[in-house]
């Protein structure tokens, strides 16, 4: 960390902790490096890492020994594993404690996916998640890594929290990692030190406030409220946690944790929080509190309806899609474009969406019509769900690996016609094979722009 922290902000620490203690917070946040961690998708067809110290309470996370240049890693553009801080990753936790069956899941304030793709792996298969974010281009970033994840029972919205609020008793978990004044990032984001103050945080605090006003009609009576900022102070953390017990009817859920984890618990009050603090834990600064929803008092009147199906195409469905896809998926057509949904999660979301701006749709892209030509899509190649011994595969070595996650045509030994690219055995998308070359399939917007080619990382 580079950036001198703000007196004022030293005084807060002072005040909430004891001496010792906030001596040894503030030496950890001015001298210490933070640590570098990743959650495996099993789905994806890994296991686990050998050598990896395991995030205690993630079984999917696992710590590494330094920062690798993720950007040059094929794996990582295939959707094998995601770089998230281990303090983040308590919300795989707290969603094994509370989700027994299916639900609908709202992650209100989701980009860039990190606590998402932590539902997709906590959640049944056969669960329902939004995942929002209010910033346009954030929310596509969000829609590239949900994509690559491969879970297809995601949808990705791009709406405020109020337009959300208006679907009545449609999710049985909501999720808000509220925007806060960032304290706990203070170690990675020079910017964030230099941006606090005081003023940030009330400001934050009263956002957070309108924020959970907002949203709150959309929790089913009995349903969870998981809270979570990135910060230290008790304006922005306990609090907010006091409003929405005392204003929202809701009450406070206790999720079981081992000692030997050292999260620390509120530091004013009686309700029960988690506080993970990087001079106790391996992970960045992160406050969670859990609450359950005891009434509908607040709840307005909403319009129950399915999704809005698209509009069906005129064009015939090629008879192989079929094979591409488990039989429980169901297509559609619409002006040249054919995607799928699993029949098991289709009906789940009852309210109406037509104020909702989905930029994702649940289910998947599978392919477009061109004439009499189906160009499999990258979102099917991403796909857990796919069918891959309906494509022929290829394996390339990691110089080739990178000049295909630039864009570049490849020369490959294979079969003409639409082949799966793998490298270390894991799809990283389509070409097309001509034979003389292999035209790239990858899309334009995700591609590598460095020129630089370091070795290839060994992290798993």
């Amino acid at each position: 960390m580079t950036t001198a922290l703000d007196k004022r902000f030293i005084e807060q620490i002072r005040q909430l902790l004891s001496p010792d203690e906030a001596t040894q917070l503030l030496d950890s946040i001015t001298n210490c490096e933070p640590s570098v961690s990743i959650r495996v998708n099993e789905c994806k067809g890994l296991g686990a890492p050998i050598g990896l110290e395991r995030v205690p309470w993630c079984n999917k996370g696992y710590y590494l020994p330094s920062r690798p240049q993720f950007t040059f890693d094929p794996l990582f553009h295939g959707g094998c594993y995601y770089v998230q801080d281990a303090s983040s990753m308590f919300i795989y936790h707290v969603l094994k404690s509370l989700a027994k069956s299916d639900v609908n899941y709202l992650d209100l304030c989701a980009a860039p996916g990190g606590k998402t793709t932590a539902a997709l792996q906590a959640l049944s298969p056969d669960s329902v998640i939004v995942a929002n974010d209010i910033v346009p281009q954030r929310a596509h970033i969000l829609k590239e890594n949900i994509i690559k994840w491969g879970y297809d029972n995601c949808m990705v919205t791009n709406s405020s929290p109020k337009s959300l609020g208006a679907l009545t008793h449609e999710f049985d978990i909501i999720a808000a990692d509220v925007p806060c004044s960032g304290e706990g990032m203070f170690r990675k984001d020079d910017e964030a030190v230099a941006q606090w103050s005081t003023e940030l945080v009330a400001q934050c605090a009263a956002r957070q406030r309108s924020i959970l006003n907002d949203v709150w009609n959309a929790l089913k009576p009995g349903g969870y409220f998981i809270y979570s900022t990135c910060t230290y102070n008790v304006e922005e953390n306990e609090n907010v946690v006091d409003y929405i017990a005392n204003n929202l009817d809701a009450s406070v859920v206790d999720i079981a944790v081992h000692e030997s984890w050292k999260i620390k618990g509120a530091l004013t009050g009686n309700n029960r929080c988690y506080r993970f603090m990087p001079h106790l834990t391996r992970g960045e600064g992160l406050f969670m509190c859990i609450l359950r929803k005891n009434s509908d008092a607040l709840s307005k009147t909403s319009v129950p309806n399915r999704l809005k199906n698209k509009k069906k195409g005129h064009g015939t469905i090629p008879n192989q899609v079929g094979d591409w896809l488990p039989q429980s998926y169901e297509f559609n057509e619409t002006n040249g474009l054919v995607d799928a949904i699993n029949k098991n999660v289709k009906e789940k979301l009852k309210c109406n969406y037509d104020n909702i701006k989905v930029i994702k749709p649940l289910g998947l892209e599978v392919g477009t019509i061109k004439g009499k030509n189906l160009i499999p899509s990258h979102q099917l190649a991403m796909s857990t769900s796919i069918n891959d011994k309906s494509f022929p595969k290829c394996e390339v070595d990691y110089l080739t690996a990178i000049a295909y996650l630039r864009g570049e045509s490849i020369t490959i030994d294979a079969p003409r016609g639409y082949v799966l690219i793998t490298y270390r055995n894991h799809i990283i998308g389509f070409v097309n094979n001509l034979g003389n070359r292999a035209n790239n399939l990858y899309p334009k917007s995700w591609r590598i722009i460095s020129s630089h080619t370091p070795p290839a990382p060994s992290l798993l």
